[in-house]
């Protein structure tokens, strides 16, 4: 045997298994990603970015509308493919869509070899070694979260800001929406899990958590005491270290005057909201099952500018539900005008299963829907540019998260209040607090210099 064939047996013999991770969909999702990483490495599997060569490939899908859902397919098809240049891989597929389809999925796409749902991410490393080992496919869904939630060990992607789960699922039983079928009922972690965890972030240098629920408002109301998400910021205001908190995304009607004080009060909770409205007009937030009327949240927005005047409030809106009339989404769009969102997520109605409103009979057509959307776009553009530039001239704190995507040339970075600003600087600054002076600004960015 020549030497470079035994230099390239003891290479493969030495070679360590990898995974690759696509994740769609939420932060949750994309934290649910980094624990799915820190499973894996316990039995060996190192993160790799090359889709091509990965020894497991994994889907973290989302299921809350039909297109990502219909995204999925496009992408196990071509994975089916690679697969088939690089016997013994594996593909698994997780997160909402595995915790709908369940085994239905192997019927759809040929080549899955792993389906794990929401509520057993913590079983992974068990089912990759049991599909290694049975060579045939491995499906495992729970209905519902274990009693206990595990805690579980995480890789994280970015060394500077870190996600941090406070409670899965969601309570509310909204008629267009999918999130309680796939995540289950609202259970929050205890106060004390989840201020280890930010103490183990600060003293790894983390300078930034944020708070991560499917209803994160709802925060601690199923504990023994009860607490709620006011007073955890409370707890992690006495974490030095951690120099911006913050949360996503909440439900209006969770929203307490005590987590808004609490946001005034807490040096380190940064003054941002982002809090879903979905619709601005009372009839058709009635028939969504929201349980406030479109005062109620006037109202609360009141609250938080009263307390807190340059405090950045974001929201999400659907336009095209099924029996939403032209008047009923001008509501929605002279809303938007009238409380100057600093952005909106906008989506139009995508009909999910498990859920009313898809099979009512008013759906209201694609063409019409898209139309909307396009009008309500604009709108929202406007309104965040006319927010944006209220900070020409002023002085901002930015925690710098390194190059632009939108422009290799110039540093990124967040202020407290999530804005985006660019700017020209370094690297070395990258992952540290700096201030910066700005100049421009449009509907999805700031620009500044430092100071």
């Amino acid at each position: 045997m020549t030497q470079s064939i035994q230099a390239e047996n003891k290479k493969q013999e030495k070679k360590e298994a990898t995974v690759y991770i696509e994740t769609f969909g939420c932060q949750m999702n994309k934290a649910d990603s980094e624990n799915m990483l820190g499973l894996l490495e316990e039995i060996g599997y190192k993160q790799t970015d090359d889709l091509k060569s990965a020894d497991l490939k994994i889907l973290n899908t989302c299921a809350i509308r039909e297109g990502a859902e219909d995204k999925v397919y496009s992408y196990l098809g071509r994975w089916r493919k690679l697969k088939e240049r690089l016997p013994g891989s594996l593909i698994a597929v997780g997160g909402c869509v595995a915790q709908d389809e369940g085994a239905q999925l192997l019927k759809r796409s040929l080549g899955i070899d792993i389906v794990f749902g929401t509520h057993n991410l913590f079983r992974l490393p068990e089912l990759v070694l049991k599909a290694k080992a049975e060579g045939k496919p491995v499906v495992e869904i729970y209905q519902e979260l274990p009693e206990e939630l595990p805690e579980l060990p995480v890789i994280r992607q970015n060394d500077r800001s870190a996600w941090v789960s406070i409670i899965y699922g969601c309570d509310y039983n909204c008629t267009y929406c999918i999130v309680p079928y796939v995540r289950g009922r609202e259970k929050s972690r205890s106060p004390e899990q989840i201020v280890k965890e930010i103490e183990e972030l600060a003293a790894a240098g983390y300078l930034e958590v944020t708070l991560l629920g499917q209803n994160v408002t709802a925060y601690g109301h199923d504990l023994n005491p009860s607490i709620h998400l006011g007073d955890l910021l409370r707890m992690t205001g006495k974490i030095d270290a951690i120099k911006r908190v913050r949360f996503i995304t909440g439900h209006p009607r969770d929203l307490k005057d005590e987590i808004i004080e609490a946001v005034a009060d807490v040096w380190n909770a940064c003054e941002y909201f982002h809090v879903p409205i979905q619709a601005g007009d009372d009839r058709t937030l009635r028939r969504m099952a929201r349980g406030y009327k479109v005062d109620f949240y006037r109202k609360m927005v009141e609250k938080i500018r009263a307390k807190m005047p340059d405090a950045a409030i974001t929201s999400d809106l659907i336009v095209g539900f099924p029996g939403e009339t032209e008047q009923e989404f001008m509501n929605t769009v002279n809303l938007v005008e009238e409380l100057c969102f600093d952005s909106c997520n906008t989506a139009a109605y995508s009909p999910r299963p498990h859920t009313p409103a898809a099979n009512w009979p008013d759906q209201v057509p694609e063409h019409e829907k898209f139309e909307r959307l396009r009008f309500l776009n604009s709108v929202v553009s406007e309104v965040s540019h006319r927010r944006n530039k209220r900070y020409l001239g002023r002085t901002v704190e930015v925690l710098v998260e390194g190059r632009s995507q939108r422009n290799s040339e110039r540093l990124s970075g967040r202020t407290r209040s999530n804005k985006v600003v660019n700017f020209e600087g370094s690297d070395e600054l990258a992952g540290k607090l700096v201030n910066l002076k700005i100049e421009a600004a449009n509907a999805w960015a700031l620009r500044g210099s430092l100071t």
